[in-house]
């Protein structure tokens, strides 16, 4: 019992990201906001956690686990709600950021708690792949619980369900989490870096908040500034880690693990290839809904065959990547091209079901082989000791580069788009797909300057 109940971070946590997907078109036209606006929906969500992921972590070491856990779940649960209150758009993109970063301080401990619970490394390893596998049925909840929901109405608009729906889960994960699990001890050594995560949140949303209005206002010279400023920022981040680590203080991020080459690599490889993967969801829905015009529980559907074929793979890849390394993903990666190329050639204001279904579900496929391994490919050449730290590291890059695939690269798939008209939709796939296969190709030529030989899966299976 223990265990399920951990398990409902990391549940509502993903189904939180594939079920807005579901509902942009909803909520833009409901909202009346722009296309920049709604990219704001999810980046901002991810923006929150990833600024917040490893001092969530560090509070429940500090603080305990189970008393993070709970007021993170109790604010999670709060915030959804005020996300389905909002009434203009600029309500609902502070209430999700904030919700993105209740989620930083509510998902570190579902982590640590398995660590606790499962001491032994045979009942660890299975509770780890129940940790895999509920993000793999997460995402299938989102994508059709988000479509169902956004054509229902009942009391209130449809898209506002998504977020009230959080409301009996979270209550009931409070009183499971009160009722099931004990507190952990205490880590008093642990200390804090309040001051680096509001600096790393300042210099990112920056950068975002620029691309994303900036580009859709034809780029004046706010915006411009905006990402100078935010590129000055993180510069600023940088040094201020260095200086921290130097005087033995408590850094958000421990920037020796820079000086591995091999790892730095991966964290390219992570950064391009979340950013393609999450644009991609993004763009595939709404070119459907918006272009195609399909309701948004057909759209739902249509993604059931990419996270079937996404769990296939992914188990059959487990079992290939300690003998084949890194040829394992590059043969993900090739599918994926594959699955772009036929897009690009089949996708119109006409595609039939079969088609779309088809080839979203080869990009699944292709996928499984890639992105659940990630963290391998991260932490390969990582010293043991340094483990838990790099992995902090991975979960902030991987959030991170998230929210810049919405905001850049859904940029491109928006930048066409001015009369919403079917044709326009087509050609911001199309810009979009062209945008990802260079990302593509970049994590391809990453990936070969790094060894063949990669470690035995962790079990870790990230599909957000």
């Amino acid at each position: 019992m223990a265990l399920a109940v951990v398990l409902t971070a990391p549940l509502l946590y993903v189904i939180d990201i594939f079920i807005i997907n579901m509902s942009i078109p909803a909520i833009q036209k409901s909202l009346s906001a722009s296309d920049g606006e709604t990219q704001l929906v999810i980046a901002g969500y991810l923006l929150g956690s990833a600024a917040f992921l490893i001092t969530g972590g560090r509070a429940g070491d500090y603080l305990g686990k189970k008393k993070v856990f709970f007021w993170g779940m109790f604010w999670f649960t709060l915030t959804s709600c005020i996300c389905g209150m909002a009434q203009t758009v600029l309500q609902l993109n502070t209430a999700r950021f904030f919700q993105g970063v209740s989620s930083a301080f509510m998902v570190p401990q579902s982590i640590a708690f398995i660590q606790v619970l499962f001491p032994e490394p045979d009942e660890r390893a299975k509770a780890i792949g129940w940790y895999g596998i509920t993000l793999s049925i997460a995402a299938i909840i989102g994508q059709i619980l988000g479509g169902y929901l956004v054509e229902t109405h009942i009391i209130t608009e449809g898209w506002r369900l998504i977020f009230f729906i959080n409301l009996p889960v979270g209550l009931a994960a409070l009183w499971a989490i009160n009722r099931y699990l004990d507190e952990t001890e205490k880590e008093t050594g642990t200390g804090f870096d309040y001051s680096g995560s509001v600096i790393l949140t300042s210099g990112l949303g920056a950068l975002i908040y620029a691309i994303t209005e900036g580009r859709e206002q034809h780029w004046p010279s706010w915006s411009i500034g905006l990402i100078v400023s935010g590129m000055l920022i993180l510069i600023f981040f940088v040094r201020d880690q260095k200086k921290k680590q130097w005087k033995k203080g408590y850094p958000l991020m421990d920037m020796g693990l820079f000086r591995n080459r091999e790892f730095n690599i991966g964290l390219g490889v992570v950064l391009f290839h979340f950013m393609l993967h999450t644009a991609y969801l993004l763009m595939s829905a709404v070119y459907l809904q918006s272009g195609l015009g399909i309701s948004a529980l057909e759209c739902g559907m249509y993604f059931l065959l990419h996270a079937l074929l996404f769990m296939i793979s992914s188990l059959v890849a487990s079992k290939q990547l300690v003998k084949y390394g890194k040829k394992v993903l590059l043969t993900g990666l090739l599918i994926i091209f594959l699955s772009f190329v036929l897009q690009l050639l089949f996708f119109t204001t006409e595609t039939s079901p079969f088609v779309s279904i088809s080839l979203i579900g080869l990009y699944g496929l292709g996928n499984g082989m890639v992105l659940p391994f990630l963290l391998n490919i991260v932490l390969n050449n990582v010293p043991q000791k340094h483990a838990g730290v790099a992995s902090g590291i991975f979960s902030t890059f991987q959030q991170t580069a998230s929210a810049l695939g919405i905001s850049i690269i859904g940029g491109v798939f928006y930048s066409v788009i001015q009369s919403k008209s079917a044709q326009e939709y087509t050609l911001g796939i199309t810009y979009g797909l062209i945008t990802n296969i260079i990302c593509l190709g970049i994590v391809s030529v990453m990936l070969y300057w790094l060894p063949n030989r990669l470690e035995k899966p962790t079990g870790n299976v990230k599909v957000d």
